[in-house]
């Protein structure tokens, strides 16, 4: 925090920012890139949707407001948890290092990037495995050994 002293406000307020403008950029791209930015938004959104929750509130009717806010371009409005309703959370002191906000993305993206990557391997060794019931092949002119299908 000494090294880099910045703030961001809290309250989910970064979140919603970053969510609403990953949406438009979302736009601007098609089928599977799309879908994945549009989830990415969905997933950020996860802070300011618990914290309405944990303080009580209507959980749609909040993010509603909240994006529509945001949309008018305050980046500072946020889940007031206190007061139980969107606001403008600089003007009153909600406020993180942004330092450790950074770390909590990276980590985030790094941990949805590993998945992924898990992910597209376990699909590419699928579309890799013989069809079932092809069975191992033999040595040269010895049948093969038949069986079972695979996964039975």
């Amino acid at each position: 925090v000494l090294e880099k002293p910045a703030i961001v406000v809290g309250g989910g307020a970064p979140e919603a920012y970053i969510a609403n403008k990953l949406r438009e950029y979302s736009n601007k791209l098609s089928g599977r890139e799309q879908l994945a930015v549009q989830k990415f938004a969905d997933a950020l959104e996860t802070i300011p949707l618990v914290l309405a929750e944990n303080a009580g509130m209507d959980p749609i009717d909040t993010m509603t407001d909240l994006r529509s806010k945001q949309s008018k371009g305050n980046k500072w409005i946020g889940i007031d948890v206190k007061n139980t309703k969107v606001a403008d959370l600089y003007k009153q002191d909600v406020i993180e290092p942004a330092v450790v906000k950074e770390a909590i993305m990276k980590a985030a993206t790094d941990a949805a990037c590993m998945i992924l990557r898990i992910d597209d391997v376990i699909a590419a060794s699928k579309s890799e495995m013989p069809k079932g019931g092809e069975g191992m092949g033999g040595m040269e002119g010895m049948p093969g050994m038949g069986g079972m299908p695979m996964g039975m």
